[in-house]
C-alpha cells in the first residue's frame, strides 16, 4: 500500500502514558457525542414536528444522520491513514459541532434535516478515528481496556438519551438537544488538541494523493443505495418509479466506484480489504451483526408496549438491559480470546447468540416483562463476546498505515448491515401481520390502534407473531455469521507484533 507509513506502529509510543489518560477522556467524550446523538433525538420528535411542522419527512432526522456517518467512513478511514488520526478527528469534531449549531438554529424542518447531514458527515470521523485510535494507543493485550471503556459510553449513552432528550424537550426546548453537544465537543477537542501526539512519520518518497473521485463516487454509490432501502415501502411502493430509479442509479454508480477505485493509485477502498481473509470475513460477520441489531432496537420496544402492555418507560428498559452485559462481556473477553483466540471466542458468542434469538418465538404469551429482559441480558452478553475479538483481532492484523481504512471497512459493513435489516425485518413483520389481519394493515398502523384502544385481542395476537418472525430472521443472519467465521476466517488470525 502506497502513502506514508509510520517510524513507529502506533499513537501509544507518540503519546506518553502521563497524557494517555486525557487523550482517553477526550475519546470517550467523543464517542459519547455520537452515541448520544442516536437516542436522545428520538424523544423529541413532537416537540420539533410541534414547532418546525414537517411531519412526513420528520423521519429523515434519522435517515439523513445515518446516511451521511455510514457513507463518510471508508473516506475517513483512507484519510485518517494518509495524514494521521489526529487532524481528521479535529475536523470531525469540528464538523459535527457546527452541524449541531446550525440544528439548534433551523429554522423549518428541512433545514434541520441539512443540519443533520452536516452532523452526520462530522459523525463518521469521530466514530471511524475513534475506535482506530482505541487500537493505536495500546499494544494487543491492553487494548480490550480502551474498547471496553468506549463500549461503556455506548451502553450509558443508550439508556440516558432518550431520557435526557425528553427532559431538555419538556422543561427546555428541543432545541438545547443540539447545543449541549457544544460544550462536550469542546473540551474533547481541547485535549485531543493539547494530549495527543501522534508519532513522526518517514517523509514519503511521492507525495500522497488523495483519491478525491473515489471519495465522490463512493458518497454518491452509498447516498443513492441507502436512500433507496430506507424510503422504499415507506415514501413509495417498492415497485415504483422512484424506487427503481434510484436502485438503478445505484447500480451504475457501484460500477462507477468499482472502476474507480481499481485505477487510482490510492483508492478510498483499497482491494486488499476484501483480499485478505481476517479481514472479509469480519466484514461480513460484522454486517450480519448489523442486520440482528434491527430486531430488537426497533421491534423489541413495540412488543414490549403491545403486546406486555408496558408503559413507553418500562419498554425501554426492556431494551436497555442488553446495554449492561454488551460492554461487562466485552471486558472480559480478552481472558477467552487469550486462551482460545479470537475465532473461536467470536464463534462462542455468535453461536450464543442465535441460541438467545431463537429461543425469543418460546416465550409465553403474554407473558412477564422479565423474560424477554433477561433474553435481552443474555443477548448483550453474547454479543460483547461476538463483536468485540473480532475488532480487536482485525485492527491487530494490520500497521498503523492501513488500520484506519480496516476499522472504517468493519464499522462500515456494520452500518449497512443495520440499514438492510431494518427493510428485511420491516417487511417481515408487515407481511406476517397481513397474513394474520386478512391482508390489511401495517405494524405502525396497527400499533397505533391498539394504542388508542381500537383493536382488537386478536391483533395483539398478530404483533406477537410479527414480532417472532422477526427474531427468528434475526437468528438467521447470527447463524450466517456463524457460518462465515467457520468457513471464510482462519483458525488463528495473523496478529502483527506491537
Amino acid at each position: 500500500m502506497g502513502g506514508t507509513r509510520p517510524a513507529t506502529q502506533g499513537t501509544a509510543r507518540g503519546t506518553g502514558p502521563d497524557r494517555r489518560g486525557a487523550v482517553v477522556a477526550a475519546l470517550m467524550l467523543a464517542m459519547a457525542l455520537a452515541a448520544l446523538d442516536s437516542t436522545i433525538v428520538s424523544t423529541a420528535v413532537p416537540q420539533i414536528v410541534g414547532d418546525l411542522g414537517g411531519f412526513s419527512v420528520f423521519s429523515w432526522l434519522f435517515s439523513g444522520y445515518l446516511l451521511a456517518v455510514t457513507v463518510t467512513l471508508p473516506v475517513y478511514g483512507k484519510l485518517s491513514d494518509t495524514f494521521g488520526r489526529k487532524p481528521v478527528l479535529v475536523a470531525g469534531a469540528v464538523l459535527f459541532l457546527l452541524g449541531s449549531l446550525l440544528c439548534a438554529l433551523a429554522w423549518n424542518m428541512w433545514a434541520l434535516i441539512a443540519f443533520r447531514v452536516v452532523q452526520g458527515l462530522g459523525g463518521g470521523a469521530l466514530q471511524g478515528t475513534v475506535q482506530t485510535l482505541a487500537a493505536d494507543l495500546y499494544p494487543l493485550k491492553d487494548r480490550p481496556k480502551i474498547q471496553a471503556k468506549l463500549s461503556t459510553v455506548w451502553a450509558v449513552s443508550a439508556v440516558a438519551g432518550p431520557g435526557v432528550g425528553g427532559v431538555l424537550a419538556a422543561y427546555a426546548d428541543w432545541r438545547w438537544i443540539f447545543l449541549v453537544n457544544l460544550p462536550i465537543g469542546a473540551a474533547a477537542l481541547w485535549l485531543i488538541v493539547r494530549h495527543l501526539h501522534e508519532p513522526a512519520r518517514d517523509a514519503p518518497a511521492v507525495r500522497p494523493r488523495v483519491d478525491w473521485a473515489g471519495a465522490l463516487a463512493v458518497f454518491a454509490c452509498g447516498g443513492v443505495l441507502l436512500t433507496a432501502l430506507v424510503q422504499g415501502g415507506v415514501a413509495w411502493p417498492w415497485l415504483s418509479t422512484p424506487s427503481l430509479s434510484l436502485l438503478g442509479a445505484g447500480v451504475a454508480l457501484l460500477v462507477a466506484v468499482v472502476l474507480i477505485e481499481r485505477r487510482a493509485a490510492e483508492p478510498i477502498i483499497p482491494g486488499w480489504v476484501w483480499r485478505r481473509r481476517t479481514i472479509a470475513a469480519v466484514n461480513l460477520a460484522l454486517g450480519a451483526l448489523g442486520l440482528l441489531m434491527v430486531a430488537p432496537t426497533v421491534f423489541l420496544p413495540t412488543y414490549a408496549q403491545s403486546v406486555l402492555g408496558l408503559a413507553p418507560v418500562a419498554a425501554g428498559f426492556v431494551l436497555s438491559v442488553w446495554t449492561l452485559s454488551w460492554p461487562v462481556a466485552a471486558a472480559l473477553s480478552q481472558h477467552v480470546y487469550r486462551r482460545i483466540g479470537f475465532r473461536n471466542t467470536a464463534m462462542l458468542g455468535i453461536g450464543t447468540a442465535t441460541l438467545v434469538l431463537a429461543a425469543f418465538p418460546l416465550l409465553p404469551y403474554p407473558g412477564r416483562p422479565w423474560q424477554p429482559a433477561a433474553l435481552m441480558l443474555l443477548l448483550g452478553a453474547a454479543l460483547g463476546l461476538f463483536q468485540l475479538p473480532l475488532i480487536v483481532g482485525v485492527q491487530s492484523t494490520v500497521g498503523w498505515a492501513e488500520r484506519g481504512t480496516a476499522t472504517a471497512s468493519v464499522l462500515f459493513c456494520r452500518q449497512t448491515g443495520q440499514t438492510v435489516g431494518a427493510v428485511v425485518f420491516g417487511a417481515i413483520a408487515n407481511g406476517v401481520l397481513a397474513a394474520r389481519l386478512g391482508g390489511a394493515g401495517d405494524l405502525e398502523s396497527v400499533t397505533r390502534a391498539l394504542d388508542a384502544g381500537t383493536a382488537p385481542e386478536a391483533t395483539r395476537h398478530a404483533i406477537a407473531d410479527a414480532v417472532h418472525a422477526v427474531y427468528l430472521g434475526a437468528a438467521g443472519a447470527a447463524a450466517l455469521a456463524f457460518l462465515v467465521l467457520v468457513l471464510l476466517a482462519p483458525r488463528e488470525f495473523p496478529v502483527l507484533k506491537d
